[in-house]
């Protein structure tokens, strides 16, 4: 029990957000109105896809440092769940801007760089797939994943900056923080990203396990 006090946290905020998210007093802004409490779920796991790609990352260089397996398996279970996440985050977008701004997909710039930086790591995937030794699959794919990261950062948060953009923050365009003058959306917000954050964690987790007693049976 005591080594699972993470994942009832994770259970409990994930709760939280679900029913705060939806029954929670909200700010009334213009444009916006109910579709706000999207925030709760479009944005955090924009935060979380960023932290457990980050997470593959930090496990790509590691695997190049010291060439241990365990942590290309991290560094590959961390990519698929950013995907899962991004793909989560890709869709709960289009439904805001459709009720925000009238189309699924408006081609915003953070729209089409979000679109871009999946298609990168879609890529790092196919790249492994394509590979039959496994070293070389997990030192070429280490290599990449950095690449796919570092590319990913100014995609999503530098390059929509510097253009117009009808996200909050972008472009020239305030921030909710500019809104939001009695915090009620901070409420659910911090709670939501981790957990999030933590479900992401979680299913990392057994992925990892579950692929390294596969590989104990292969061999």
């Amino acid at each position: 029990m005591k080594k699972s006090w993470w994942k009832l946290a994770c259970i409990a905020l994930l709760l939280y957000t679900v029913i705060g998210g939806f029954l929670l007093p909200v700010p009334r802004l213009n444009i916006l109105n109910e579709t706000i409490r999207n925030l709760h779920f479009h944005v955090p796991m924009w935060f979380a896809m960023v932290i457990v790609l980050g997470a593959s990352c930090f496990y790509s260089i590691l695997y190049l440092k010291n060439g241990k397996e365990n942590n290309d398996f991290k560094a590959v279970e961390s990519a698929n769940m950013g995907i899962i996440f991004g793909v989560f985050g890709l869709i709960t977008g289009a439904i805001w801007a459709k009720f925000t701004w009238g189309e699924w997909w408006s081609n915003d710039p953070k729209q089409n760089a979000a679109a871009i930086g999946m298609f990168i790591y879609l890529a790092y995937f196919i790249l492994r797939g394509s590979l039959e030794d496994e070293n070389q699959k997990a030192r070429i794919s280490a290599v990449y994943n950095i690449f796919a990261f570092s590319a990913l950062i100014p995609l999503l948060f530098i390059l929509p900056r510097l253009t117009d953009s009808l996200h909050p923050g972008n472009g020239g365009n305030p921030g909710f923080n500019a809104y939001d003058l009695d915090s009620n959306l901070r409420l659910v917000f911090y709670p939501a990203v981790l957990g999030w954050t933590l479900l992401g964690v979680w299913i990392i987790e057994l992925r990892y396990r579950l692929r390294k007693i596969s590989k104990q049976i292969e061999d």
